[in-house]
């Protein structure tokens, strides 16, 4: 099958200088990364939002930060979104469903919830506060990231008003912070299916002489939980040690079969390789983990952000993220068949330099790959692949 790929995002288009920080989440019933079907019969289970079918993905919506002036973290930065009816073969126009004034509102992290609703949490923070100075305590509370939580009732054509969650969310001696980024998920399987789960990130103030904040060892992660369709939220797992080794970062989750969570994240501190992974139980759900993050070296790659998905059927985990040990660079999906503990390369995008990415189910045969990516810089386009499943298998 050939590799179909289309460009959402183009830098320099349609009123932004960058476009950065993808996330994909798709409304037909096999889009869920927790898929009941059989690739090789072509049929869908119905057990996911909506009611598509392997030759109906639904709606695929592709978020990203609009960054109007440039392409730096902090400034007058909107939430964009674009939809596609064609399994992301094509793109309708540029919708902008979060803008905080000429601030930033940035850092999506959508979920579709069983009965079809659309929740998206996201970051807010004033245009001059940029992550160094939030990490070294030198911005407002009211400047600072704040977090905010809005919803779609119709694929993601109209939105609701934003809604500011920050009291539920956030520590208040925590300085940085971001939600994922990529999707987030609501749980299918064990005590606490429906629970929504989002992967976050925070810092906290240096606690030895002579650091300022910055340094990669104040990086904590933690979870944020929703038992009731994002009206309520609260901070689950808390893993924030000052130790050097692993400070969770950006950090992406998927649900495996028997209702275990599964967490990877990006690692900034020198432990074997960039990258780190958890578990939750089922008992727990994102509530703790059963044991603190460890390094996996079996991801090798740059310091960067990446996305898991499970496949549902067949019992496959992946992994996206560049594949150079040094550079932003070589796009990869990974796979693993033992819950995370091993891996191997499943699908070689190109040799281009590449950087964030996000991925989807769209269908009983299909994976949607929607990374950053160009021919001489990683953040030239968002581009979207479509990848079949039985190369990933």
């Amino acid at each position: 099958m050939a590799h179909q790929t289309s460009v959402p995002f183009r830098a320099g288009s349609e009123g932004y200088a960058s476009f950065r920080i993808p996330a994909v989440v798709g409304t037909g019933a096999t889009a869920s990364d927790d898929t009941a079907t059989d690739p090789g019969s072509g049929a869908s289970s119905d057990s996911g939002p909506g009611s598509g079918s392997a030759t109906d993905p639904g709606t695929l919506l592709a978020f990203a930060e609009g960054r109007v002036h440039s392409a730096a973290d902090h400034g007058d930065i909107d939430i964009v979104l674009k939809r596609s009816a064609d399994g992301g073969r094509t793109w309708g126009p540029l919708q902008t469903v979060a803008r905080n004034g000429t601030g930033t509102a940035g850092n999506p992290a959508p979920v579709v919830l069983d009965g079809g609703r659309i929740v998206l949490v996201h970051v807010r923070s004033a245009a001059t506060a940029t992550e160094d100075r939030i990490r070294r305590g030198l911005v407002s509370a009211a400047d600072a990231r704040r977090v905010w939580v809005q919803h779609s009732d119709d694929e993601g054509a109209t939105w609701s008003e934003p809604r500011e969650i920050t009291d539920q969310a956030k520590r208040s001696n925590w300085r940085w912070y971001a939600t994922t980024p990529g999707h987030a998920l609501q749980l299918r399987h064990g005590p606490h299916a429906g629970r929504l789960v989002v992967p976050a990130n925070h810092s906290i103030a240096p606690t030895f002489s002579g650091d300022n904040g910055t340094e990669g060892r104040y990086n904590g992660g933690h979870v944020l939980l929703s038992d009731d369709e994002g009206a309520n939220w609260r901070i689950g797992y808390l893993d924030s040690n000052p130790n050097g080794y692993i400070n969770a970062n950006e950090t992406t989750a998927a649900e495996l079969p028997d209702g275990t969570l599964y967490f990877n994240t990006r690692n900034d501190s020198p432990a074997p390789g960039n990258r780190a992974d958890a578990h939750s139980a089922p008992a727990d759900a994102g509530e703790r983990l059963i044991r603190p993050f460890r390094p996996q070296a079996g991801l090798a790659g740059p310091v960067v952000e990446g996305s898991v998905l499970h496949l549902g059927e067949p019992d496959v985990l992946l992994f996206s993220g560049p594949a150079d040990p040094d550079a932003r660079a070589l796009m990869t999906v990974r796979a693993s068949r033992d819950r995370g503990l091993t891996w191997h390369p499943a699908h070689t995008v190109d040799g281009l330099p590449a950087a964030y990415s996000d991925l989807v189910r769209i269908d009983a045969a299909t994976v949607g790959l929607l990374y950053e990516t160009g021919d001489f810089s990683a953040y030239s386009t968002i581009t979207f692949r479509r990848i079949p499943v039985e190369e990933l298998a």
